[in-house]
């Protein structure tokens, strides 16, 4: 039972997650100028996680580079709503 409920719980904040991280996505402007799939002013989500695919302190630097606009305009965003959309963004396929 007390597994079953825990279970739950993980499966539920894993969804909320990957929600949060696409209103972020949306909220912040990022899909302005980034689609899915092809080139938009910025890279495609696709492309920016392939580039990074075998970079272990990807997301790191991605966060660094939207924070402080290093490369990147700054996003104006915590720092788990970054990480959140980092996370998605690097888990596109």
């Amino acid at each position: 039972m007390k597994a079953t409920m825990l279970l739950m719980a993980v499966a539920g904040a894993l969804t909320v997650s990957g929600v949060q991280a696409q209103e972020v996505l949306k909220s912040k402007g990022c899909l302005a100028c980034h689609d899915v799939d092809k080139k938009k002013m910025g890279p495609s989500l696709k492309d920016i996680a392939a580039k990074y695919k075998a970079d272990k302190a990807a997301e790191a630097t991605l966060v660094a580079k939207l924070k402080e606009a290093k490369g990147h305009p700054k996003v104006n965003a915590t720092d788990d709503e970054l990480k959140a959309a980092v996370k998605e963004i690097l888990a596109t396929k």
